[in-house]
């Protein structure tokens, strides 16, 4: 089994994989950098899909935006994997053979790791690092925490010290683990703190603590579309795209107008957040909607997980749109069926019922919850969370114990002996949704001194892709070029036809009426017919800015 579907890779090992795949595999496999990280690491994308020069519909994959979130680098990488197995006709998925032959017709992109620098941060010293460990901010000279390693155990842990305000207490029979106080605790109390040191500290008064106090940008707040500066919006950046590794992929996905799906990896949660992230259902494209709810079934049924609206249920403070999000940008700006996933269903293993808003599972837990993961952590993570406490004399706030919570494995990600599973059912949910592509056909006829040329989509989605991506500056239109050469002449003006939209047979879910079933007219295809004078050949290329192009030569006799 491969090595990221039983672990969370370091940065090295991640590379030595994508290039073996590469070099393996040559003809359907290449591995570039589109662009580096402040510490030098490469932003790596593969590139999968036999002649991967020729544009097509291509189908977009990346993980590992946040630092912590590692397990999106391992399904990214096995949905790679399985679409290279799909080619070698060597896969396991549970797929109809005509959908595998489908997406060999598919281009995919994979970005398994965006933030290499955060990823390697978290991985090597335990600390949390929302996006990349850096911070260029200038800072007024207040105190401030930031973390790091002070007992020298290599983990960056957190410290407790008794105090009686504290707003903890240990729980009576899991040394270690600690519980919010309640009135009826008696004590000790602890307050809790990240393991670090306080800048600027005055002896005396101890900062809040805060997860972007040391390192400055979330990556998901840092994209173009509905962007907001701090402190509207925390974790934004000094501007929008500021960051090299957004930058990367923005300029990488201005430059591909063919990616027609986005799936962008998180963890964790267990749910699939679809567009609107500023809006509710109402005030969506119902096309585009109908669309998101195949998919949505699709995720429920194969992923295990809900699909739920970004606006509605996904939101941190009522009416307030999280701004800068990656999936707004590729829906709105670029055109893509796009979404997150938030890998790692903890709140549904813990026994938690499904709330709604799906967010409240975040901040609506109690005591009982906490104790719950903590027999999760002992039965089914071979107790990788929970660590115990010793004292420590810290250099600024005296006596105290470093302990406490291990998030990588079992919290912010699933245990090691989850990693498969999860990998396996999240790539068969979306290659259906990669299976969905547009697809262009074209059939040369010639007869009488004319040429007939009949253009047509044998895919589920229509050449614009979405509905609402029609008034997008992305022209979806399809053109046919004709070339003659011999003997063989055309009209000037029937060099370049206009073929226009070409509608697929999908339409989503609950998009009609189903007890009256009726096709629509010739929506999918369209003929245009030139006259040819003489006798030689004629090369044909019908193309579309979002579906890339066929090509057909034929003779033509007099």
């Amino acid at each position: 089994m491969s090595p990221f579907r039983t672990s969370y890779l370091r940065y090295e090992e991640l590379t030595r994989i994508v290039h073996e795949w590469a070099r393996a595999q040559p003809d359907i496999v290449r591995v570039s950098s589109i662009g580096k990280s402040p510490e030098g690491r490469d932003l790596w994308l593969l590139e999968i899909g036999a002649d991967p020069d020729r544009l097509r519909a291509a189908a977009w994959v990346d993980g590992n935006m946040h630092a912590t979130e590692v397990c999106g680098s391992s399904v990214a990488l096995a949905i790679a994997e399985d679409v290279i197995a799909v080619h070698r006709g060597a896969d396991q998925l549970d797929l109809p053979m005509h959908v595998k032959e489908r997406l060999k017709s598919v281009l995919f992109y994979v970005l398994p790791r965006m933030s290499p620098d955060g990823a390697d941060a978290v991985l090597r010293d335990g600390r949390f690092v929302r996006s990349n460990p850096r911070d260029r901010r200038p800072h007024p000279p207040v105190a401030r925490w930031v973390s790091g390693d002070v007992d020298g155990d290599g983990r960056v842990l957190s410290l407790r010290k008794q105090d009686p305000s504290g707003e903890y207490v240990e729980d009576p029979d899991l040394p270690g683990v600690m519980l919010p106080r309640r009135l009826e605790d008696a004590g000790p109390y602890y307050k809790l703190w990240p393991e670090g040191t306080i800048e600027n500290f005055d002896g005396t008064h101890v900062p809040d603590p805060h997860y972007l106090s040391d390192n400055d940008v979330d990556l998901n707040r840092n994209f173009p579309h509905s962007w907001r500066p701090e402190p509207e919006q925390v974790g934004a950046g000094p501007f929008g795209a500021s960051e090299p590794e957004s930058r990367a992929v923005i300029e990488w996905a201005t430059a591909h107008p063919n990616i027609f799906s986005w799936l962008n990896l998180h963890t964790f949660g267990g749910v699939y957040i679809r567009p609107l992230g500023n809006a509710p259902d109402t005030k969506m494209n119902q096309s585009d909607l109908a669309l998101y709810r195949q998919i949505g079934e699709w995720g429920e049924k194969i992923g295990g997980y809900p699909m739920v609206s970004g606006f509605e249920q996904f939101i941190y403070e009522p009416e307030k749109p999280i701004y800068g999000d990656l999936t707004d940008f590729a829906y709105h700006v670029r055109g893509a069926i796009a979404y997150a996933c938030e890998l790692w269903d903890l709140f549904a293993r813990l026994g938690i019922e499904r709330k709604k808003p799906f967010v409240d599972h975040y901040s609506h837990l109690t005591r009982e919850n906490l104790l719950a993961l903590a027999k999760l952590d002992r039965e089914q993570n071979q107790g990788r969370i929970f660590r115990g406490w010793k004292a420590f004399r810290h250099p600024q706030l005296g006596e105290l114990e470093v302990g406490g919570t291990v998030m990588l494995v079992g919290l912010n990600n699933p245990p090691y002996e989850l990693i498969a599973e999860i990998c396996e059912r999240q790539s068969a949910a979306y290659l259906r949704v990669a299976a969905l592509a547009p697809a262009l056909e074209m059939d040369v006829r010639a007869a009488g001194g004319r040429v007939e040329i009949e253009v047509g989509n044998a895919g589920y989605l229509p050449t614009y892709i979405l509905d609402s991506a029609k008034k997008l500056a992305l022209d979806a239109r399809v053109f046919v070029e004709v070339e003659a050469s011999g003997g063989l002449s055309i009209d000037a003006r029937d060099a370049r036809l206009e073929v226009g939209h070409l509608e697929g047979w999908g339409r989503g879910l609950y998009a009609e009426f189903i007890f009256y079933l009726q096709s629509r007219g010739s929506v999918s295809r369209r003929t245009v017919s030139l006259p040819v004078r003489g006798s030689g050949r004629l090369r044909v290329r019908a193309k579309g800015l979002r579906v890339g192009e066929v090509v057909k030569e034929i003779a033509v006799e007099a």
